[in-house]
């Protein structure tokens, strides 16, 4: 076993790196930091832990270390739940002092040397490791995308051997992509919110990066367009999609498609049996119902029609980050990067 830490581990998806690393079968989790405020203190005294997530008593213990790279020297690989403003800095001196960084937060992941890896899907990204070690980098970042990209792009994956060369998505994304302080309940309590700032720019951007190619050690993006429409709306967890994709193919190839979907990469800890499950009810994906399918790690996809058209679901704050995260670790660890 290797030994971890969590980088913002007070926030929403920091605990969730908790929740999945306090007993996992390959990562020790030694080391969670916070804000100043909360170092020195037991990491049971100072979280807010969700009432609906069983609390996991063995990090309880741990005594919160303030976010630096000094906090880190004993272990291998942090986790970066950081929120954006200041995750870049961190997490570069965090890899250039030799750490392996997996992210979930956006500032590197649009960097040309960086792989943004949703596991199944892209693997082969992770050659970009060594572009960053050729630099000069004694450690490395490897970022997951944007929770609705994870979603959307897990969706796509298999199709991508049809032809397509447009995709228009609208979400539906649940209050807890927000953070804890995001969302009033009293602003999303009857109502919709249909902007969510930076949502729709990283949706087509991002998807086009992870299903692109590794050539000569760059990635050439994916010769398609998207177009995104994000809207939050009075859900807990579970970002819902509603896409539109011009395949020409009938909806029962594309059903068979879906079904017949084998993901490049199997048989990872974090790994559901089924990456992408193709639901039959013609009212299923529902976030109260599925979102926890694979153990939260599962995307569904349903109502099939003509055009072609689809909705998609995936838990955002499993799936869509901590859990991709440490998917990407244990692929980082398998291919023996650490």
């Amino acid at each position: 076993m290797i030994n971890v830490g969590v980088l913002g581990a007070t926030g929403a998806v920091g605990q969730r790196f908790v929740q999945l690393l306090a007993e996992h079968p390959w990562f020790n989790l030694t080391t969670l930091t916070a804000s100043e405020r909360s170092a020195g203190k037991l990491y049971r005294d100072v979280v807010k832990w969700r009432l609906d997530v069983p609390f996991p008593e063995k990090a309880g213990g741990i005594r919160v270390s303030p976010t630096s790279v000094g906090s880190l020297k004993d272990v291998d690989l942090v986790f970066s739940a950081l929120p954006a403003e200041i995750a870049g800095e961190v997490e570069s001196s965090c890899a250039d002092f030799g750490l392996a960084v997996c992210s979930n937060a956006s500032s590197h992941r649009m960097e040309e040397n960086v792989p943004l890896v949703v596991t199944e899907v892209n693997p082969d990204h992770l050659g970009l490791i060594d572009a960053q070690r050729d630099a000069g980098r004694d450690g490395f970042i490897v970022t997951n995308p944007n929770c609705s990209t994870i979603v959307m792009t897990m969706a796509l994956a298999p199709l991508r051997n049809l032809a397509f060369s447009d995709v228009r998505v609208a979400t539906m994304q649940a209050v807890s992509g927000a953070g804890f302080e995001g969302v009033p309940a009293m602003g999303i309590f009857d109502n919709v919110i249909p902007y969510i700032g930076q949502e729709e720019q990283k949706m087509e951007t991002e998807t086009l990066k992870i299903m692109g190619t590794l050539e000569a050690g760059k990635i050439r993006p994916a010769p398609f367009k998207v177009s995104a429409s994000c809207h939050r709306v009075p859900v807990i967890d579970g970002h819902t999609m509603a896409v539109w994709i011009d395949i020409r193919e009938s909806v029962d190839w594309v059903k068979q498609t879906f079904q017949r979907y084998k993901p490049l990469v199997s048989g990872l800890p974090s790994q559901p049996e089924h990456s992408v499950l193709f639901m039959e009810e013609p009212d299923r994906p529902q976030p109260r119902l599925d979102r926890m399918r694979g153990n939260g790690m599962t995307v569904c996809v349903g109502r099939l029609r003509e055009g072609i058209r689809f909705i998609t679901l995936g838990h955002n704050t499993i799936r869509g980050a901590a859990g991709a995260s440490v998917l990407n670790a244990e692929l980082i660890y398998t291919k023996k990067y650490i």
